[in-house]
């Protein structure tokens, strides 16, 4: 069975993973226009640590504990919080799972990725689109399939023979206003692990920097 025809028998399941992939993008759009969120957390930590040495901590019911303060933190120091945690358990799941083909991941991750693209470039099907968050929606699960791809398969997604052909698909997110894709651009700059392997092709490392 083709990815393409695995899909197309697990559509309810390709349409929950893409939901993932769009809140996690969309999420961390969210965190990184919105950079004094780790000052807050900063502000708040002290608070507590202030509370505590003066005896005062005993007396309040915190909805967010010491702890939980610390470990947000840590979270929210991620450039990419949410795709970062993805990441990590896409790659845990496939070296785990050694059994498994990683061909059966990286093939699913590809044929999405260019469905997606498809669905923005053929006008037929983009005409179909009732309003902008769907194609927001496309262009994200997009963006994070090429990061999930890049993280799993051991050359990454920007190596000529990838068949994601993310020159192509940086091209489709350009030719967006620049105010709906930089941050994705910018998570496929600053999240992806082989942009600047020496294999990368410098045609694709200047149209993404640029």
């Amino acid at each position: 069975m083709t990815p393409q025809q695995h899909l197309e028998t697990q559509q309810a399941l390709a349409k929950q993973f893409a939901e993932i992939l769009h809140f996690t993008l969309k999420f961390d759009d969210l965190k990184m226009t919105n950079p004094a969120i780790q000052n807050d957390f900063s502000y708040y930590r002290r608070t507590l640590s202030r509370m505590k040495m003066s005896n005062q901590e005993d007396d309040y019911v915190h909805a967010v504990d010491n702890e939980m303060a610390n470990r947000m933190s840590l979270f929210y120091a991620q450039a990419t919080p949410m795709l970062k945690v993805l990441s990590d358990a896409t790659t845990k799941f496939v070296s785990e799972n050694k059994s498994l083909p990683i061909e059966n991941t990286t093939d699913v991750l590809s044929t999405m990725a260019l469905i997606c693209r498809a669905m923005i470039e053929n006008s037929e099907l983009f005409s179909r689109f009732q309003n902008e968050d769907t194609m927001l929606f496309c262009l994200r699960v997009m963006v994070g399939l090429i990061i999930l791809y890049d993280h799993v398969h051991p050359m990454g997604a920007f190596q000529k023979n990838c068949p994601i052909d993310v020159k192509g698909c940086v091209k489709v997110l350009k030719d967006q206003p620049p105010t709906k894709v930089e941050t994705l651009l910018n998570a496929l700059r600053y999240t992806t692990k082989h942009l600047n392997d020496e294999s990368t092709p410098k045609n694709i490392k200047k149209d993404l920097m640029q």
